[in-house]
């Protein structure tokens, strides 16, 4: 039975895939624009008619549609996503060498989001209805409804035209280098947490186990550290695998502000050139990830709960 399940769960991923795989694959090349004549243009050379055939030819993009997909899935099938056309260099080589500075980028903004919103979900939930809870639900607010773009902006504008910590012009993965754009994407993240925290936290404390502790006389700090906080972790667990997720393939505009050399800049620079080899293989790895988060997460709740043990397998 277990086999069967996992037999199951391999054939969903792999279906998955090829879903994703074949949906990006006919839009992208259904999109207006010509490859061939955006990458002789970027070379300097006038995409004459003879020029262009010949471009399109050594590309394979004269061939038909379903021939061309069926080639690119041959080729994947062993490993090999082909050449940029943009930067000139094989597809695995530039994700792998984007995919870097977005993991760095990625943890450090999860770490800070932690920090803040366990902290200040937990207080507004014991605060209930003060005006502690009422500011940092307003504070949640905010974050939620100011756009990442402005607030880099204006980060930028104040962090590095003002105070000179920061360089505007970017182009660096160093550690100091990557606070300030992992902060701008930590602040809506933590609103998000903070809510989701806040309410956890607040049914916790209405449950009967907490009753029950307090009637032996457990102290509110002894209650909070040893029974609720444990209990939140299931669910924040989930909150991470969606938020690593979406980070991982959603920086584009944070990374673009602060000229970060990740995934996101990377995609934005294959869309405008059509570079249909590195957009396809940025979106395989960006669905192969959600995947293996949302696996990893089933697999978590096993060790952290083992009720939910024969739901995974």
């Amino acid at each position: 039975m277990i086999q069967k399940q996992k037999k199951k769960r391999m054939f969903q991923i792999l279906f998955t895939l090829f879903g994703v795989s074949l949906i990006t694959f006919s839009l992208v090349h259904l999109s207006p624009g010509d490859a061939a004549e955006i990458m002789l243009s970027d070379c300097g050379i006038i995409p004459d008619p003879h020029i262009l055939a010949q471009a399109r030819t050594d590309l394979g993009l004269d061939q038909p549609l379903y021939v061309q997909y069926w080639q690119w899935l041959a080729r994947f099938m062993r490993g090999d996503l082909g050449e940029s056309y943009a930067f000139k260099m094989p597809v695995i080589e530039k994700l792998l060498q984007s995919f870097v500075p977005t993991l760095k980028l990625a943890l450090v903004s999860l770490m800070m989001t932690l920090v803040m919103a366990i902290p200040f979900g937990v207080l507004s939930a014991i605060y209930q209805n003060s005006w502690i809870d009422f500011l940092l639900r307003g504070l949640s607010f905010f974050g939620l409804s100011v756009p990442s773009f402005w607030l880099g902006l204006i980060f930028l504008r104040f962090f590095g035209v003002h105070l000179g910590w920061v360089n505007v012009a970017g182009g660096t993965t160093a550690f100091p280098a990557v606070l300030l754009p992992a902060f701008t994407l930590a602040i809506a993240m933590t609103a998000k947490y903070l809510r989701q925290i806040r309410v956890i936290v607040i049914e916790e404390l209405q449950k009967d186990y907490v009753i029950g502790a307090r009637m032996r006389g457990l102290s509110e700090e002894v209650i909070l550290r040893k029974h609720i906080l444990p209990n939140i972790v299931t669910p924040l667990l989930t909150l991470i695998g969606l938020s690593f997720g979406s980070l991982l393939g959603g920086t584009a505009v944070v990374e673009i502000i602060y000229n970060w050399p990740g995934l996101g800049s990377m995609a934005v620079t294959a869309i405008s050139s059509r570079d249909f080899p590195l957009i396809q293989g940025y979106v395989m790895m960006i669905a192969l990830f959600y995947l293996l988060i949302n696996l990893f997460v089933d697999w978590s709740y096993t060790k952290l709960d083992p009720r939910g043990k024969e739901a995974f397998t």
